[in-house]
């Protein structure tokens, strides 16, 4: 790019910032250097590429999304919390808010993530043990007791039952007296990942793609603040994925959706920037970085280029990012607290939307309060004493970033042309080519065998101590005392199972029940399910009965066996 285009951008830029909203803060190092809202090039350089660059607030935003960078608006500090019943978990939540937390993440415990009641013999050990048990709109109302779900964005990670629950947390606000359509926040909702990673879904795919975009439909219409699905490279890293093919399974996935709205007869610059985005900080700082410049980048491109996407928001890649819970270890695991920092700078510099700091206990049991104000307090100083929300992508134009973010495209790119080619090997599903190629790599076990290679090949890495990780492969010896760790009482279980079966006792059970029958007769139609799963949780029906309703209609998915 020639001197003269470089300098049209930077007035662009700044006439922009000008027009922007600024927070009321000292710009200034600690020393009271003042710094620039954004650093480029100098007058007069010519920088060949530099339109993949950029400036921030531009398309193709590798930069960010916003112009003014964090001096807009830092990003939200979101902790993941939920153990026990909805009532302790309302108790932790109220102390994040306290703190200083902007936001709320639901963790649910597995019986809700499989859509099972606490009293399912299935449920039995679990309940309550990995995230909050919810079994009713009861729980979900005593789960945000005296926190304005109007004023507060709350992010739910759930995924096969995600749409019943969401129902669920709407009559919760609607027994606040909430405003429904002012409603803001992120359901996960994103079942693709749940066949290439995690393993918890409650029916075969073309079900659970109904689902969605019935749910994309109808906060598009009813909920538009509401962002319906969050689609989650997370769990892809997590399970053992190199940082490419997470910024690649992840983007491909999100494709796939924006296909599933397009084949609803959707505007596509209606309801994709209802879509947002989930993804792992890791410990490789520059990696982490360059991942994140690149999504935005990529998604940018496909958007506008592949889909037709033409307003900025449509274009926007707006991500929520969770530090590695991978990376931590049981071994001296005061050391998480330093990882967990150097993962969530990453992010930061990356340009998250949102944020959650694991805490240190956390590779060993739920965070204590303690462990948890800590991972608070990480994101805390962050934000309020490095200085890194002063300066727009203050990394932008080094040619070790530029030069991985560059790498990370290509090889996201290779990645998306391989997914396409397995959908071109047979007919191309009506959704779209991508969802196709989607489709095909989870039925053959592609992804899963991609993601078991890379864990392996790091793992053998590990173990001939060509990575190594202080206090597990060296750096072994220590003085750090056994941590006091949160254990969830069998109590626990005990008192959920006798709430459920008194509110089952309290409820209109003809009622409960001629609504979920209405649920069932609604998945043999081709009419949008939420209003006829709104009744059912308006009725007290309890999650278990929702989706044992609708197996019965679609019955179980299981993973063809792979050897």
């Amino acid at each position: 790019m020639d001197p003269s285009e470089i300098a049209e951008g930077r007035d662009r830029w700044l006439r922009r910032y000008d027009a922007a909203s600024v927070r009321d803060a000292d710009f200034s190092t600690v020393s009271g250097m003042p710094v620039e809202p954004v650093y480029g090039p100098r007058a007069g350089d010519s920088v060949a590429g530099f339109e993949r660059i950029g400036w921030p607030g531009e398309y193709p935003f590798t930069r960010g999304l916003y112009p003014t960078g964090y001096r807009g608006r830092s990003w939200t500090i979101r902790q993941f919390a939920g153990f026990g019943n909805a009532e302790q978990t309302n108790e932790r939540y109220k102390m994040i808010l306290a703190a200083g937390g902007g936001g709320l993440s639901v963790a649910f415990d597995m019986p809700t993530l499989m859509g099972r009641d606490s009293d399912d013999p299935k449920s039995l050990g679990e309940v309550g043990h990995c995230g909050v048990a919810i079994d009713s709109a009861a729980d979900m109302e005593a789960l945000f007791a005296g926190i304005p779900l109007e004023r507060v964005t709350t992010s739910m990670t759930i995924s096969g039952p995600a749409v019943p629950i969401f129902c669920m947390y709407l009559v919760a606000a609607e027994r606040q007296g909430a405003d429904i359509h002012a409603l803001d926040g992120t359901l996960q909702t994103d079942i693709f990942k749940e066949y290439i990673a995690q393993k918890e879904w409650l029916f075969a795919p073309e079900p659970h793609l109904r689902l969605i975009g019935d749910l994309i439909e109808y906060c598009a219409r009813e909920i538009p603040r509401y962002k319906p699905l969050s689609v989650s490279g997370y769990h892809i890293r997590e399970a053992g994925s190199t940082a490419a093919q997470e910024l690649a399974f992840t983007l491909a996935d999100g494709f796939g959706y924006v296909e599933l709205g397009l084949s609803r007869g959707l505007d596509i610059n209606t309801f994709a920037p209802g879509l947002s985005f989930f993804f792992d900080s890791h410990v490789d700082f520059f990696e982490e970085i360059a991942k994140f410049r690149a999504a935005r980048r990529i998604w940018a491109r496909w958007m506008r280029d592949t889909y037709g996407a033409t307003s900025e928001r449509a274009q926007w890649l707006r991500f929520h990012t969770q530090t590695a819970g991978v990376s931590l270890t049981a071994q001296q695991p005061y050391n998480n607290v330093v990882r967990t920092a150097v993962e969530a700078l990453a992010a930061v510099l990356g340009g998250t939307n949102s944020l959650h700091t694991n805490a240190l206990d956390e590779t060993l049991a739920l965070p204590t309060e303690t462990a948890a104000e800590i991972a608070l307090r990480t994101q805390q100083v962050i934000m309020e004493e490095t200085g890194v929300t002063n300066v727009a992508d203050p990394l932008g134009g080094s040619w070790y970033v530029e030069a991985l973010t560059d790498r990370m495209e290509e090889e996201a790119e290779r990645i998306f042309a391989r997914i396409r080619a397995l959908g071109d090997e047979r007919a191309t599903h009506p959704i779209g080519p991508m969802t196709s190629g989607i489709l095909r790599g989870i039925e053959d076990g592609w992804f899963m065998a991609e993601i078991a290679d890379a864990a392996f090949a790091y793992q053998q890495a590990l173990e001939k101590g060509e990575k190594r990780i202080v206090g597990v492969n060296c750096h072994t010896g220590s003085v750090t005392p056994d941590l006091d760790i949160l254990r969830v009482s069998h109590e626990v279980e005990v008192e959920q199972r006798r709430m459920l079966a008194a509110r089952r006792s309290d409820r209109d059970a003809a009622a409960a029940r001629d609504v979920v029958d209405r649920l069932g007769q609604v998945a043999r139609t081709g009419d949008n399910m939420i209003p006829a799963m709104l009744a059912a949780a308006r009725a007290e029906a309890t999650l278990g009965e929702i989706c044992g309703a609708l197996r019965a209609e679609w019955g179980d998915y299981h993973e063809p066996a792979r050897f």
